[in-house]
């Protein structure tokens, strides 16, 4: 597998404070990779420093994507090398369309045929968004807009994929579904860096899973090997050990009794 996406000890800072500090790393051909962490930890920060997002940023450190040197490029740029991000909280044009919205994320394309071919795959994805397709993206449910966001961001032909929070706000039977979707266009040949607090779903789907605190990587891994983890089960996916789950009880028995 070639590497896509390879990231060298970055450092991007939001005033004075830094947000990333030293993070490194690499995105392969035909993987998924998720990065967890807790909110404010740097994970959205990291896909923002890769798209260009963030005026004069990484402040240190390189990015480069395909090969090529892309830190502090412009985000047009970048999209057009085929990298693709569906941002935390989706941001779909409200007052177009659902098919117009789609639209957009081809808006640097030339080949019609090609364009309405993924017309087709999109909606093979998203059915919904076929019968959706002409009604106003602001009046869409929740789980609609997401499919609608990454919809949006597979018109561009992606190598490369960011999904940030993708199952922000869904109920769980929609995060599966948007889940085993992620798996489908990955099986198809789109790499994804992965930004999930869902980390149960996130190292399910996964082959790589990077843990990020106060913007430093503290645990890499293969996503199954991290998923068995004790810690990770512990304070990523809410499942206690016996042994502390024994200590709980006895705290718990401890505060009933003063």
């Amino acid at each position: 597998m070639s590497t896509l996406l390879e990231i060298k000890n970055i450092e991007t800072f939001y005033t004075l404070i830094y947000a990333l500090r030293g993070v490194s790393l690499s995105v392969e051909e035909g993987t998924i990779t998720a990065i967890l962490g807790n909110n404010g930890a740097g994970k959205s920060t990291i896909l923002k420093t890769v798209m260009g997002l963030l005026d004069d940023q990484p402040d240190k450190g390189t990015i480069e994507f395909l090969g090529k040197r892309i830190d502090r490029k412009d985000p047009e740029v970048i999209v057009r090398m085929g990298l693709s991000y569906v941002p935390e909280g989706r941001e779909v044009f409200d007052e177009l369309s659902a098919r117009e919205n789609l639209l957009m994320g081809a808006y640097i394309r030339r080949d019609r045929a090609g364009i309405r071919r993924d017309f087709d795959r999109i909606y093979g994805y998203f059915p919904v968004l076929k019968e959706r397709e002409n009604q106003w993206a602001g009046t869409l449910s929740g789980g609609e807009q997401q499919m609608l966001s990454i919809g949006r961001a597979l018109m561009n032909q992606p190598k490369l994929l960011f999904l940030d929070e993708p199952s922000l706000g869904l109920s769980p039977i929609l995060v599966k579904e948007i889940f085993n979707i992620i798996q489908t266009i990955n099986r198809e040949g789109v790499a994804i860096l992965l930004v999930e607090q869902n980390a149960r779903m996130a190292l399910a789907i996964s082959h790589v899973g990077l843990i990020l605190e106060s913007g430093r990587f503290v645990m890499k891994g293969p996503s199954k090997e991290l998923m068995k983890d004790k810690d990770v089960q512990e304070f990523y996916m809410g499942i206690r050990s016996e042994e502390s789950a024994k200590g709980y009880q006895r705290w718990k028995r401890k505060k009933r009794w003063r």
